[in-house]
């Protein structure tokens, strides 16, 4: 069972996902989950590539109801014939949880307590009038989280579960994955209004 490198992960991303804003949610998670892999003093790389590739066949295979292709199926057939290993498989597999498959690991804990924040964040950014989220602070994401109406489609309660299973403070954890989203702010398109280069 062998880790892609991160070229070969970001080609096949490429080649599976043509929507920018679905690129730029994989490429946040990512970075958050690097960010956290440091944290925790956990392999970087495998956390990294888990993030970058968690959702590729989302937009090939977005209806989940379907119980042979369905998100996250497609994907985890992939990735075991290109022998990804098992833990990488298991938190993909775990984040869809209408699986009913338990999250076990931190990375598992982690990936969900990232992946729908990371959405707000970007969120957050693009209603400022400068498109800049190097310049959203903790308290303006506090904020819209408070906001039910805003990316109303995140479960807030839920996801403050996922949160408090990773043991986290919910401060320091939306700081982390903020910190790790403005280090990457042009490739997520939120730099402001200077012409970001292409993904």
């Amino acid at each position: 069972m062998s880790l892609p490198t991160r070229e070969e992960a970001y080609t096949l991303l490429c080649e599976w996902v043509q929507s920018e804003s679905l690129r730029r949610h994989m490429l946040a998670v990512e970075a958050s989950l690097r960010v956290y892999a440091r944290h925790f003093g956990e392999d970087e790389a495998l956390w990294g590539i888990t993030g970058l590739l968690h959702d590729l066949d989302y937009e090939r295979f977005a209806d989940m109801s379907d119980e042979v292709n369905g998100h996250p199926r497609t994907e985890l057939r992939l990735f075991r014939e290109l022998g990804y290993p098992p833990a990488l498989l298991q938190a993909v597999e775990a984040h869809a949880t209408f699986l009913g498959t338990p999250r076990v690991s931190l990375l598992d804990k982690a990936l969900l307590a990232c992946d729908e924040l990371t959405g707000l964040i970007q969120a957050a950014a693009y209603v400022r009038p400068d498109r800049d989220l190097r310049g959203v602070e903790l308290k303006s994401i506090k904020k819209k989280w408070k906001d039910k109406a805003f990316t109303a489609a995140i479960d807030r309660h839920e996801n403050m579960k996922f949160v408090e299973e990773l043991g986290v403070p919910f401060d320091e954890h939306v700081e982390r994955v903020l910190g790790a989203m403005q280090s990457i702010a042009a490739e997520l398109g939120v730099a402001g209004h200077e012409r970001s280069e292409p993904l």
